[in-house]
């Protein structure tokens, strides 16, 4: 399990980078890169990190399921997971 500090940290990242997502493609497109280097650091999409939505492992992350290889070994495990089997593992 993340630490809630660290969860915390991804959620308020997120909320930055949607704020200034239209004042940062704005900037991009007159070129001013001054003014983009102004912005603050964590509004960069670039500093968000993708999480486990039910353990917050910022590791071994799966896009495409939303989560670690270790959470979806265990739900492809006990069957939650439509479409998947259990092979050689």
């Amino acid at each position: 399990m993340a630490k809630e500090s660290m969860k915390a940290r991804e959620v308020k990242r997120a909320k930055l980078v949607a704020k200034y997502a239209a004042k940062r493609a704005q900037l991009k497109e007159e070129g001013d890169f001054q003014a983009l280097a102004r912005l603050p650091k964590n509004s960069n999409p670039n500093r968000l990190h993708n999480r486990c939505k039910l353990t917050g492992r910022p590791r071994g992350y799966m896009r495409q399921f939303g989560l670690s290889r270790i959470t979806f070994r265990e739900m492809a495990s006990n069957g939650l997971i439509p479409g998947v089997k259990k092979a050689s593992w």
